[in-house]
């Protein structure tokens, strides 16, 4: 029998099993997708928000007060990229100044240090891009960007390394209280005996919990459309630019990423299929108006790409954290929205800590916290490419030319624990395909590493996981066969 099974393979799910790992305890995670972070981790903007922004007394202003603060010390653990960038909240001439005050109080309700107020001078000496009707903003000093991505697969691989597994394709159909103890967690991949049980299914975990309590709450999908702006502009914004908030978000962002690039957006449209991730010349447009008012010179040339996600938006308007109340040793982590990746860790510790409590354990002594990063080519001196060339020739061949990724770099991203199967997880853990041609040139070569390492055909790879295949047939006869 297990002790703990995690249901989700986001920030969340895969933060929970890393801290789980600390303790004497045999955990599976069970994400239903063919990869994890394939969800709205992989979809948000990067932000490690400074904790102003919501209702004092909530989970959401817990958790990311706490966990904002404990950033620095996972990414160094888990060679994570993250920046303190700053934030800032600008209000334009015609907006209501008066919010920014009020977001000021909010925030030093909320014990968010070193929050001030700046006039127009201040925030164009700060962001001289910025559009310069800009008249009051509120700057937040500990605000951060890190990589959304790359944290949930550093949690997941430091997890693994830890003695956690990880079972993907394996979508939770029921969860049964077992006769013996604990719940029977029925999936695509099995059945699996547990003591505990962990929901952090994302846009479906109020589906999860329905299946074992009456407490039940609904899940709301909320779509948030989004550019990328080419790395040519990095440079352009120092803070993470917001508008004044609405009742549906924190508005469209002006927000630079720790690769370089420059996200804006996202929207906010509430929808009915959780899994409707389109970008639509609606949503777009609605991007671009917003955008626009922060950066007027918006450069429309320099779009590499769209994308969108969908958020978990909750009918209580705050995290659910926590035991049910009607199903002893179920735990939930669900509405987890914006700040969930500020507050990721601090959910991880927290109920981390509550399961193990509850379930007796011990101290893991053999937990490391550590989790080295594949070594990145781009980001290498001359002398470091050389030693990286004569460890491992694989350095020398280039297989992405826009974000300058190695083959090794690739083959390396499948092999690692809780590693690549598809095109995108490649993608995600390397950036091989993420740069200004889109992958139009890479992604015949990563296919063909994809077989090779995993001994599969062509026809096999998918882009994404199930039938998002590559490869439909071959033009001609190979070797005399079928095909």
């Amino acid at each position: 029998m297990l002790d703990v099974v995690i249901i989700g393979g986001g920030v969340v799910g895969c933060a929970v099993a890393r801290e789980l790992s600390r303790y004497d305890l045999r955990i599976l995670l069970l994400e239903k997708t063919a990869d994890i972070c394939n969800g709205q981790s992989k979809a948000n903007t990067a932000i490690v928000h400074g904790g102003y922004d919501a209702q004092p007394g909530t989970n959401k202003a817990k958790f990311n007060l706490l966990g904002n603060a404990m950033f620095e010390q996972i990414c160094t653990e888990l060679e994570v990229p993250f920046k303190r960038n700053g934030s800032l909240v600008v209000a334009f001439e015609g907006d209501d100044e008066q919010m920014i005050d009020r977001l000021f109080e909010r925030g030093q309700e909320n014990g968010v240090p070193g929050l001030s107020i700046i006039d127009r001078e201040e925030i164009l000496r700060r962001e001289p891009n910025l559009n310069p009707t800009a008249k009051r903003a509120l700057l937040v000093r500990n605000a951060g960007i890190c990589c959304p991505y790359e944290l949930t697969q550093a949690y997941a691989e430091n997890a693994a390394c830890n003695g956690a597994e990880f079972i993907r394709e394996a979508e939770v159909t029921s969860i049964l209280p077992n006769p013996q103890s604990g719940w029977l967690v029925r999936s695509m991949a099995g059945e699996f005996e547990t003591r505990a049980v962990i929901n952090c299914a994302g846009i479906y975990a109020d589906k999860i919990n329905d299946m074992v309590s009456q407490d039940h709450f609904s899940i709301h999908p909320r779509r948030g459309e989004y550019y990328i702006v080419d790395k040519k502009y990095a440079g352009k914004f120092t803070s993470t630019i917001f508008q004044i908030p609405t009742r549906l978000g924190k508005g469209i962002l002006v927000a630079p990423t720790v690769d370089g690039t420059i996200l804006l957006g996202p929207t906010a449209d509430d929808i009915q299929d959780r899994d409707d991730t389109r970008s639509t010349a609606e949503g777009l447009k609605k991007v671009l108006a917003g955008a626009g008012k922060s950066w007027p010179e918006l450069p429309g040339r320099a779009f590499i790409t769209t994308f969108s996600g969908v958020r978990a938006h909750c009918d209580r308007d705050d995290f659910i954290i926590g035991e049910a109340k009607d199903a002893p040793l179920f735990f939930n982590a669900a509405g987890i929205e914006s700040p969930g990746l500020s507050s990721a860790p601090a959910i991880a510790d927290y109920l981390a800590k509550m399961v193990a409590k509850r379930l007796k354990a011990a101290q893991n002594p053999n937990f490391d916290p550590h989790r080295a990063a594949i070594p990145k080519f781009r980001e290498m001196s001359c002398q470091e490419r050389k030693l990286a060339i004569a460890k491992n020739p694989d350095f020398a061949r280039i297989v992405c030319r826009c974000e300058t990724v190695s083959e090794a770099e690739i083959r390396e991203s499948i092999r690692r624990p809780v590693g690549a199967r598809t095109v995108d997880g490649v993608k995600r853990r390397t950036r091989a395909g993420m740069g200004r041609c889109q992958a139009g040139f890479c992604t015949a070569r990563v296919v063909e590493i994809l077989c090779e390492e995993l001994g599969k055909s062509p026809l096999e790879i998918t882009k994404c996981g199930g039938e998002s295949k590559m490869l439909t047939g071959f033009l001609f006869n190979r070797g005399g066969g079928e095909e």
